[in-house]
């Protein structure tokens, strides 16, 4: 597991992404607990997003801290989102996290997946 330093790739937690990956984890009973973000292949455009929360931690992980939460991205994802943000929406259709992903070319309509 490795902390981030200043000239590496960052992914970042908006304020309600982070204010939502405490409220999670604090429902599990376990405030430590962080929201692991993965890129994987498949879906409709190439790469799908996978969420989790996780309280373990690799070597190949990067841990990237706001407002008191932490996300933890794999180093292969990480080529993937780097620049990105995670925000967290709450409107009248859902309540998600989204990501606004530089890399990505095009997204499909549910926002999972997407070509890069």
């Amino acid at each position: 597991m490795n902390q981030v330093a200043a000239n590496t790739p960052t992914v970042a937690l908006t304020k309600a992404a982070a204010d939502r990956v405490r409220a999670l984890a604090a429902g599990e009973g376990q405030p430590d607990l962080m929201l692991r973000l993965s890129v994987s292949g498949g879906g409709c455009s190439g790469y799908s997003y996978g969420f989790s929360l996780d309280g373990e931690t690799t070597a190949d992980d990067r841990i990237f801290e706001a407002y008191g939460a932490r996300l933890v991205v794999d180093d292969v994802s990480l080529g993937l989102l780097n620049g990105a943000e995670i925000d967290y929406v709450d409107d009248l259709l859902a309540a998600s996290f989204r990501i606004n992903n530089p890399n990505a070319t095009s997204t499909c309509g549910c926002g999972t997946s997407f070509s890069a």
